[in-house]
């Protein structure tokens, strides 16, 4: 599974998973390579953001902060909370289609 550090999405490819109430929303997202996934912590307790195989891992995130993320490959992405390790998600990537007409 690749993994690339934000800068490769395109202009308006972006997703957003709301990290609340110890959990991640959606828990469950399905994209297409190259979007770019935006963290964003809006509870009163530091979160993180951990791929289950060690992949890639962000820091603390407090009240308000972000991590953002973009896969490069297909797959299925299993994370957690490091810190709260009941909280999960997944995020499904499948290949870019084909949009030009």
């Amino acid at each position: 599974m690749g993994v690339l550090l934000a800068s490769f999405s395109r202009a308006g490819d972006e997703r957003v998973i709301d990290i609340g109430d110890f959990a991640f929303a959606p828990s469950e997202i399905r994209v297409e390579t190259g979007v770019r996934i935006v963290f964003v912590n809006h509870d009163d307790t530091p979160h993180n953001v951990v791929e289950r195989k060690g992949a890639f891992r962000s820091k603390a995130l407090d009240t308000g902060e972000s991590f953002s993320i973009v896969f490069d490959k297909p797959g299925e992405i299993i994370y957690f909370c490091g810190l709260h390790p009941q909280m999960t998600g997944k995020v499904i990537v499948s290949a870019r289609s084909d949009r030009r007409g």
